[in-house]
């Protein structure tokens, strides 16, 4: 399949390169990124990002002989960085770009792995650089180390023996703060230090580049002059292919930076790769975000802000790099084994790319891990600062990843949920403070998608783990979550959300839906499977599933798909008509029109059974009629896909599709009856609802619409405008986006279930286990070996005690 001009899941080439940046770090440690074109870029070391952070930072090759060569070892620089990125207008100071670099490149991910391949008719060599940092599914603490790596594989494609000279070179990127800096040294490398003082403990930080190699030189002793004289002499010693070994300068003016050499002889036809590995340390931040209430100053009057996990296991810059090195070969080889299990299928190639594409999330500023190991995100990252806080449950419950991939860490989001963030009432906060601690309640109000998710999510983690312990110990919080998610929303006990109900779209739904009733519809009928597995009754439950699925099925459902029925009288809630905060004259004219501001009606919402999708990826199965569901997801796929948006109005946030893009909206009103003030996202693209609507299509037995859907929004992010390593909503490596994941769920129907220990497949995988795809698991990754099941641990093989195929529709 094509993607203007490439194919999906294949090199990105010429102007798709254009915004190629490929994440790397670990999961709360950092970030750097790998550009399409070889350069290093996104730099965001201090628990922050800093999108258009690209410092002097390069590896070059020089090449002796009778036609001496000196080249960058990156590709052309895209030219939209020449106008536009901060000091281009002044020339661009201190950035590399004006140095001479290879011809061409291309860009090849294979997470998380991603190649560029060099190619220049003056270099004697065939080139390629391949970035990575750990990523072993089950094993949290390995994808979570402040490391990354680059390997330079040079190959000699003449008859005539090569010698050349590899090199690193960095500018010290860490200095930061008033404390001292300086370069010092490490085994095979140097390290950029900035010291914190303690008015600015957080300034402190650290990074080493070092090589493995022991003819490596280094030298740590930039020349010390004005202008840009160090690096002019740092480019010097590349052109006249030297390997400069200088120690770290001890008095006078620190230097400027450092730099690693090898040089290097191949005879023709031999290929060396030469291994940079890369380390930081940060151990404190600046970062925190909660009231006096949540985040209260300490004993000595200051506040705590967030400590990574990896700074509790290591004390020091050194720690890390001598770990990195002793376990680089173990570390490549479990992460390239998740790689070729990932990438050996038959499914289709948009799917397989937009799955991994979004796991770069996990190696974002997005995501963060504290120092006792738990799980903290944003929803996604502005260009110099996190972007709404606190595991926010209603985005969360979209991302299908980590609780198949790292199911520990999931189920820390479930801890911090129903503890820290829920009161005696059961009341939560959809958002949790950073540090992790109690939640201030007061004035603020539950999300009805965030918590009754909550419920569907403690299902799906006792099902992947096959821990009846841990429900047992849950299980008191979800019980008291789903009785205050009753007495609040149900009074009635009519087994419909009536009363106004906050969620995703940051505004409240007045009156029963389709979207938050299906979620409660999930949620009851999940209490109920687990309160039987602990040898409880909740009959109460199984009563309001059993009228709210016939309220749905009847008065929500208008014979294509399902709607909201607006109410705003005769309820709890105070009469909104009454609140001049939010109603001005005007408002209160329009609301006694058409109800509250900010709903959708009779609208045909992308996410009107979003609780349908989600009982599926949690393994519980169908809660409302299988046809309706099919059929609003059909009308979803006919009314809301477009091709073409250019004659689209959207006065909201238009940048995520615009033009002649295509997109699936949020909503519109194929019917009739817009409103004149919709939910304030109405006009939108956000390829995490693409996702869940394209994966829900697929598990119905659409997947000719699913995958068109997956197509469309992977269009939009094929490197010529948008990176395609970077899905963003409200912010940068948004959260949400992993709803791709339930992709592969959808195509291949693939579900471990621990407690019955069966591994659930579609019936047209019979045919071909290939088309299976090696998806992880609360234990590890499920294949097929010989013809028979397995999960694939860190160490060996778990049997698994049957295999179900269940009536998934999809077709491979």
């Amino acid at each position: 399949m094509k993607a203007a001009g490439r194919t999906f899941n294949q090199a990105y080439t010429g102007d798709n390169l254009q915004r190629v940046a490929f994440p790397m770090g670990g999961i709360g440690s950092g970030m750097l990124c790998l550009e399409g074109t070889g350069a290093l870029s996104h730099l965001s070391l201090r628990h922050k990002p800093e999108v258009y952070n690209e410092p002097t930072a390069m590896a070059a090759i020089s090449i002796k002989g009778k036609n001496p060569v000196a080249r960058v070892l990156e590709g052309p620089v895209p030219m939209w960085k020449a106008f536009g990125p901060g000091g281009s207008g002044n020339g661009s100071a201190g950035k590399t770009h004006g140095l001479p670099r290879f011809a061409e490149a291309s860009f090849l991910d294979r997470f998380p792995f991603g190649t560029v391949t060099l190619r220049d008719d003056d270099v004697p060599l065939a080139v390629d650089v391949t970035g990575w940092s750990p990523f072993v599914p089950g094993d949290a603490d390995s994808a979570s180390l402040p490391v990354a790596a680059l390997e330079y594989r040079f190959r000699n494609t003449t008859r005539l023996p090569v010698a050349a000279t590899f090199s690193f070179h960095a500018a010290n990127f860490m200095k930061a703060g008033k404390g001292t800096h300086g370069v010092g040294a490490v085994p095979g490398g140097f390290c950029l230090r900035q010291d914190g003082t303690r008015e600015e403990p957080h300034t402190r930080g650290a990074f080493a580049a070092f090589v493995t190699d022991p003819d490596v030189r280094v030298n740590c002793a930039w020349f010390r002059s004005g202008w840009w004289d160090s690096f002019t002499l740092a480019w010097k010693s590349v052109v006249d292919g030297v390997a400069i070994a200088q120690p770290p300068i001890v008095a006078g003016e620190p230097s400027r930076g450092g730099s690693v050499a090898l040089p290097f002889e191949l005879r023709p036809g031999e290929e060396k790769t030469v291994r940079l590995l890369l380390a930081w340390y940060v151990p404190v931040s600046d970062v925190r975000v909660g009231s006096e209430t949540e985040v209260p100053p300490g004993p000595d009057g200051r506040k705590p802000s967030y400590r990574p996990w990896y700074a509790a296991r290591f004390d020091s810059l050194d720690a890390v790099a001598a770990y990195w090195a002793e376990s680089y070969d173990d570390l490549r080889a479990k992460s390239a084994r998740f790689r070729d299990a990932f990438y050996d299928t038959t499914l289709a190639p948009e799917v397989v790319e937009a799955a991994a594409a979004n796991l770069t999330i996990l190696k974002s500023p997005t995501v963060m891990r504290q120092a006792d190991g738990r799980f903290w995100a944003w929803e996604g990252c502005c260009d110099g600062c996190g972007c709404c806080h606190g595991s926010c449950t209603h985005v969360w419950n979209y991302a299908q990843a980590v609780p198949h991939l790292f199911p520990d860490l999931e189920r820390s989001l479930r801890q911090t949920e129903f503890n820290e963030c829920q009161d005696k009432r059961g009341h939560q906060r959809f958002r949790a403070p950073l540090p992790i601690g109690p939640a201030d309640h007061k004035g603020h109000h539950a999300a009805a998608d965030g918590q009754l998710g909550g419920i569907l999510k403690v299902y799906r983690e006792w099902r992947i783990s096959g821990d009846l312990k841990w429900l047992r110990t849950i299980w008191p919080k979800v019980r008291q979550s789903l009785n205050y998610c009753i007495a609040t929303w149900d009074p009635k006990h009519k087994g419909l959300l009536e009363e106004p109900h906050h969620n995703t779209y940051d505004i409240e739904f007045w009156g029963p839906d389709g979207m938050c009733g299906s979620f409660y519809l999930g949620a009851l009928k999940a209490a109920s499977a687990m309160a039987t597995a602990l040898g409880k009754q909740e009959p109460l439950y199984d009563q309001l599933y059993a009228r709210g699925r016939k309220a749905l099925e009847s008065q929500l459902y208008n014979g294509e798909y399902f709607i909201q029925d607006i109410r705003w009288k005769d309820l709890k809630a105070k009469d909104p008509s009454k609140d001049p905060k939010h109603y001005s004259p005007e408002a209160v004219e329009l609301l006694h029109k058409e109800g509250p501001k900010y709903q959708y009606g009779k609208g045909c919402l992308a996410d009107g059974v979003l609780g349908a999708w989600m009982a599926h990826v949690c393994g519980l199965g169908d809660i409302l009629e299988p046809r309706k569901v099919r059929s609003h997801l059909r009308a979803v796929h006919q009314h809301n896909l477009k091709t073409d948006l250019s004659r689209h109005a959207n006065p909201q946030r238009p940048a995520y599709a615009i033009g002649k893009e295509g997109g699936l909206l949020l909503c519109t009103w194929p019917r009739g009856g817009r409103l004149s003030l919709p939910f304030v996202y109405s006009d939108e693209v956000w390829t995490g609802i693409e996702y869940q609507v394209a994966a829900h299509l697929m598990l119905e037995g659409c997947v000719r619409e699913g995958l068109e859907i997956v197509r469309t929004a992977r269009l939009r992010y094929d490197g010529r405008v948008r990176n395609p390593f970077n899905e963003y909503e409200c912010g940068h490596w948004y959260g949400r986006a992993m709803a791709s994941y339930s992709l592969l769920q959808g195509l291949s129907g693939a579900r471990y279930d621990a407690v019955d220990k069966t591994l659930y497949l579609a019936p047209h995988i019979k045919g071909d286990f290939r088309a299976f795809l090696a998806t992880a698991t609360g234990y590890g990754t499920v294949g097929v070996r010989r013809g028979k099941p397995f999960v694939d641990v860190r160490e060996g093989t778990i049997d698994v005690k049957a295999i179900r195929f269940t009536p998934c529709k999809a077709k491979a």
